[in-house]
């Protein structure tokens, strides 16, 4: 769309409102609303704010931002559009802008999913990305409070009585449609009140979008319905968390170079060294996708989340799964560590640069592990090369230190304010008491 677009269907749709997003570095969502009479000042000298209070932004004397909205992402707000004057919301997602120089902001995770794309580009490259983000739906305490209460007593792909959120889940994808997703399927997940939605693939960036979106719709469509959404990744102990499964493929000129009818799992040259690529770059991606303390609780055996870094066509122990194909355009590869409490821009932008980097040096991928590595021994891993995900927020931190080719990725203002970030955030959870420990040793010692 363009800027005159955009200014017609304003009119046209009785907009008063535009609430200009973007995304701080740990990848919450933020908004500046602005009276839709300002949005050609918005699109030609865009909209100044004061970074200093964003999370890793800048410094107090550098607090000058601009905000250049991107027209491609204009949106009505669909549950901001039944006022009684017939008045609606809308939404831009921003671009931030350096004020002192006219340079994107190096600390924008949109601008670090950006230089991965033109990476991508330089070798004619298309990243095509496809997220299935699951969450929970609580009930809320009498203040209005989240409790862990689930919504439902449902199990994977229920039906009602037991599956009592079919009509949230129904009203988030009309809401999602109404923005312009296609979306392609929803169900019940496995745990009680935990369910996922998903939605077409699309290009990197728009996809990174699509997750801020869609987390968006999810929490309000759930507020409406008087529960709380959360993509916390592991809110109950015992049962399963919630993950972000991640599709990766790559075209060149229309065509997937992840596919090749002559390999025995339609798999290409590219695509090998694609995912030796992630696997090489497996414990660093875990410090961004998996960016909590609680991300890490979910990344445990037996609730079928992946903690081992290989890769496997039949079984989901691995890390990384190669999913079935009816077409080769639909050949990919499917990452099966991420969580949806990552930044998705930086997510998506370190899983492109680590892919990246196997075809550049051209990285050969081991082989596949069709058994179920749960079962393995110690002994029977070291023997199959097998190595494991860092197991706390603390060791992925440390292994995204000692990797330069992430660290690039990220650029030295987002890798240095992120680690800062996770580094308090994990020494204050290490200082922290928790109740287990006060049941387990309270009166015992």
């Amino acid at each position: 769309m363009t800027q005159a677009d955009i200014l017609t269907r304003i009119e046209e749709e009785n907009v008063d409102f535009l609430r200009l997003q973007f995304t701080d570095i740990l990848g919450t969502v933020k908004n500046v609303s602005i009276p839709a009479g300002q949005a050609e000042k918005a699109f030609s000298e865009g909209i100044y704010f004061d970074g200093s209070s964003i999370e890793g932004f800048v410094r107090i004397q550098e607090s000058d931002m601009r905000l250049e909205p991107d027209p491609d992402t204009f949106a009505l707000l669909p549950w901001r559009s039944q006022r009684s004057d017939g008045t609606v919301s809308a939404r831009l997602i921003c671009d931030v802008m350096n004020t002192s120089t006219g340079e994107p902001f190096a600390g924008d995770p949109r601008f670090v999913l950006h230089r991965a794309i033109e990476r991508a580009e330089a070798h004619g490259f298309e990243i095509n990305a496809g997220p299935e983000p699951e969450f929970f739906i609580f009930e809320q305490d009498e203040e209005g409070r989240a409790t862990t209460k689930t919504h439902d007593a449902g199990g994977y792909f229920d039906l009602g009585p037991k599956d009592m959120a079919q009509e949230i889940r129904a009203e988030i994808i009309y809401m999602l449609q109404e923005m312009g997703f296609e979306v392609e399927a929803s169900h019940h997940e496995v745990a009680r009140g935990q369910h996922e939605i998903d939605f077409k693939y699309a290009d990197a960036l728009t996809t990174a979008d699509n997750i801020a979106t869609f987390r968006a719709v999810v929490r309000a469509v759930a507020g409406l319905h008087g529960t709380h959404a959360t993509f916390m990744p592991k809110p109950i102990a015992g049962i399963n968390g919630s993950g972000m499964h991640t599709h990766l493929s790559v075209f060149k000129d229309g065509t997937n170079l992840f596919h090749d009818d002559d390999d025995e799992f339609n798999l290409s040259t590219q695509a090998y060294q694609f995912l030796g690529g992630i696997l090489e770059h497996a414990p660093a991606l875990t410090a961004i996708c998996n960016p909590t303390v609680n991300s890490y609780k979910r990344l445990v055996p037996g609730y079928e989340a992946p903690i081992y870094i290989a890769w496997s066509d039949v079984n989901r122990s691995a890390l990384v799964r190669k999913p079935a194909a009816r077409v080769p355009a639909a050949s990919r590869i499917e990452l099966r560590s991420p969580d949806p409490s990552c930044n998705p821009y930086l997510a998506l932008a370190v899983m492109i640069h680590a892919g990246l980097d196997g075809i550049e040096r051209e990285m050969e991928a081991p082989g596949p592990v069709r058994e179920n590595i749960y079962d393995f021994t110690e002994a029977d891993r070291v023997e199959r090369g097998i190595e494991t995900l860092p197991s706390t927020l603390g060791q992925a931190v440390n292994a995204l230190k000692e990797d330069d080719v992430i660290l690039e990725a990220l650029g030295s203002h987002v890798s240095e304010k992120f680690i800062e970030a996770k580094t308090v955030e994990y020494t204050e959870y290490l200082a922290s008491v928790s109740g287990w420990e006060l049941d387990r040793y309270l009166e015992t010692f």
